[in-house]
């Protein structure tokens, strides 16, 4: 991040256009100043100055003032690539989607806010300084690009030993060494040409330091410096569908952290800095000669081991082992999961792999047979946590159990256990308490985490219980997470103050008002409000969130929710269809107005509107049980049946399931109902329900046809 200077601008601010959609931005300069004329939050045309460049390679974007010391990050940026590969003029980054200002992703929008969004990694030492009464920032730094003591922590210490202070110090007076590396050595192995560790690595400060930007995480506490606990701060991203592929490779962007964790050099004890310099952006050493550090270079960097011509590009270990992906249309960056190439997972589970990735003309199968053909087949077939995920995300038979394999298996990945334990949460059952209740024990946070949330899902009726070492963790983010989990389940008793519990709740409102300029953080304070029983400032709360972010969908579901025992039904539906003009494709609202609908009555308009919903994400499972349901009292069970069974193919829900065995059990279709609770057995044997459910006698067949 810079000013924006003649040095620093590297766009062409000569009158050039670029249009888009219909939207045409202008980039001139007036009175020496950089400025842009683009539409702006009312999507009507205005002007701007450009006061800071961000980036300089491959691209570089721009940061205007839209009001009150909120900074934007314009979506239109410079491509700062030469002329000949493609570089030297103005993009825009979504180039695929239609974008308007009532669009999350337009500029003007919070997700492009550079004080939230952006700050934080770009600058050092930022406070937001954001003033709710009037929805004013006034961000301060320390300086305005990444600094010294973004890596190394306060430096005041530092500066004195520098000028003379206690030569003696080993730690110089930085606040953090980064010194992983330091007295550490690696032997290759001559029998595997692989060096080892002189020692196991014990701590990862390095890794921390990193993760606090190179990880897809959010941010929920300012003042992280280097030395501090990581998720004291940020709660990273597990391996949810849509950021990453289901063997883990990277799909939209995570920023390296969450691919590296899954790695067998992670577990080996690398870090950063073995590969990286961090001060001068470089590798360690050129090309393969970075990788040969480690692996005996006469084994590995020959055509007997990659099947290319010396030289070639498919010599090149990251080629194989790192492929990369273009973020921001112009920004190539690799996988840090260095993955061997597993072509027989794209068969299996549709996910990219480095040899098709390159030969483009070529088929998964022909990657396969050639492996085979090399004999470097060792591993297609081997078990991957890829199949489980994938398998549990679609209800497949065996699921449950295979879930627990997973979050009870040590030698996998945190991060993996962690998303595993995301979705066990829907295959109740007494074996699944028990995993989710020992994950809380585990010494990754991050596995405590996603513990907490599954485990309320689990044993909603004993979370309170089976919770309560959560509530004492000694890493912040595990603790929000138990309150979080507490106040989802309803009224909140009155805690004796100073209790593990009372202090989680009152460290969850610290930080949900501490970050009042984001409307996900005023949901949860909403959230807690109401569970105390402060429904009128709950009310509040949720209103403000909506002010904050007018396509704010959760704000408007709760509000709604809330309003639903103080006000009228109008007036509910009011505020439901003024948040669908701001997201007109929010399919939550369309339900929550059909649901509305039907407790006015109005069940025709409400079947209009759980439909709309279900065309919109009818692979979301709630969507089609409710629009089911609505048909159901509408007579209509055939069509309903039709909604549950097509979504269920989609994703296995075991509610859904349900719902389909009841409906045939009430049809008296006793069969049919049998085979869905088979289905819902095969993937969970241990779920409760199918005791409750299971047709014991044939069930008498209807007296009228429920058409």
């Amino acid at each position: 991040m810079q000013h924006a200077t003649a040095g620093t601008v590297l766009g062409d601010f000569g009158d050039a256009v670029h249009v888009h959609d219909g939207v045409r931005s202008r980039f001139y300069k007036q009175d020496g100043r950089y400025r842009v004329q683009t539409d702006g939050p009312d999507g009507k045309p205005a002007d701007y100055e450009i006061l800071y460049t961000f980036g300089v390679y491959p691209l570089q974007q721009y940061l205007v003032e839209i009001e009150s010391g909120r900074l934007q990050a314009l979506s239109v940026g410079w491509d700062s690539r030469p002329r000949e590969q493609g570089g030297q003029r103005w993009f825009r980054q979504y180039p695929g989607e239609k974008i308007d200002h009532r669009d999350e992703l337009h500029w003007t929008r919070a997700s492009q806010n550079w004080n939230a969004m952006c700050a934080d990694c770009h600058s050092t030492d930022v406070r937001r300084g954001y003033h709710p009464d009037d929805h004013r920032y006034d961000t301060r730094y320390r300086e305005v690009s990444v600094g010294c003591e973004s890596c190394h922590g306060p430096a005041a210490r530092h500066v004195e030993w520098a000028k003379g202070g206690s030569r003696s110090d080993p730690s110089k007076g930085l606040a953090l060494q980064l010194n992983e590396r330091k007295g550490a050595g690696w032997a290759i192995d001559p029998s595997t040409g692989t060096a080892r560790r002189s020692g196991p690595m014990r701590e990862r400060p390095e890794l921390e330091v990193c993760a606090a930007c190179h990880s897809r995480r959010a941010q929920f506490a300012e003042g992280w410096h280097a030395g501090r606990a990581f998720m004291d701060h940020y709660l990273p991203a597990t391996l949810t569908h849509g950021l990453y592929f289901p063997d883990g490779q990277q799909r939209d962007e995570v920023f390296t952290w969450g691919s590296w964790v899954q790695s067998r050099m992670h577990r080996a004890g690398v870090t950063c800095s073995d590969c990286h310099d961090p001060h001068t952006q470089a590798l360690r050493a050129p090309g393969n000669a970075v990788c040969a550090q480690c692996h005996e270079s006469s084994r590995f960097d020959s055509p007997r081991h990659h099947r290319h011509a010396q030289q070639s590009s498919g010599a090149q270990c990251v080629e194989c082992h790192m492929p990369a992906t273009k973020y921001m249309v112009v920004d190539p960056r690799r996988d840090h999961g260095m993955r061997i190439p597993r072509p027989d997972l794209s068969l299996s589970l549709g996910t990219p792999n480095a040899c098709t990735q390159c030969h483009q003309d070529r088929t998964a199968q022909w990657a396969v047979e050639a492996l085979r053909s090399w004999g470097a087949d060792s591993r297609l077939g081997r078990p991957h946590f890829g199949t489980v995920l994938q398998a549990a995300r679609r209800g497949e038979p065996g699921s449950a159990a295979s879930l627990i394999g997973l979050v009870t298996d040590r030698d996998q990945p945190g991060i993996v256990r962690a998303t595993a334990l995301g979705l066990l949460a829907r295959y109740p059952g007494t074996s699944a308490v028990d995993a989710a209740r020992r994950a809380l024990a585990d010494v990754d946070p991050l596995v405590r985490h996603a513990a907490v949330g599954s485990l309320a899902q689990l044993a909603a009726d004993q979370v309170g219980l089976g919770t309560s070492p959560s509530f004492d963790d000694p890493v912040l983010a595990v603790r929000l997470e138990a309150a979080r989990a507490l106040i989802a389940q309803g009224p909140l008793a009155r805690s004796p103050d100073s209790t593990p519990v009372d202090r989680a709740l009152r460290e969850f409102e610290r930080v949900q008002r501490a970050n009042a300029d984001r409307p996900e953080s005023l949901l949860g304070l909403g959230n807690l409000l109401a569970a105390r029983g402060r429904l009128d400032d709950a009310q509040s709360v949720f209103r403000s969130a909506i002010a904050l972010d007018r396509g704010f969908v959760p704000a408007y579901v709760n509000l709604a929710e809330l309003m639903r025992a103080r006000s009228t039904e109008q007036d509910v539906q009011a505020l439901l269809r003024s948040g669908l003009r701001e997201a007109p494709r929010a399919a939550a609202l369309r339900s929550a107005l059909g649901l509305s609908l039907v407790r006015e009555g109005r069940h025709a308009l409400a079947v209009q509107e759980l439909s709309a919903a279900y065309a919109l994400a009818s692979s979301e499972p709630r969507h089609a049980y409710v629009y089911a349901m609505a048909l159901k009292e509408r007579g209509r069970v055939p069509e309903a049946l039709r909604v549950l069974e097509d979504s269920v193919e989609q994703n296995g829900d075991r509610e859904l399931r349900l719902a389909i065995a009841s409906l045939r059990m009430q049809r008296g279709e006793v069969d049919a109902a049998r085979r869905s609770l088979a289905a819902l057995a095969a993937t969970n044997p241990e779920d409760p329900a199918l005791s409750r459910l299971r047709p014991t006698r044939p069930m008498p067949t209807p007296t009228q046809d429920a058409r």
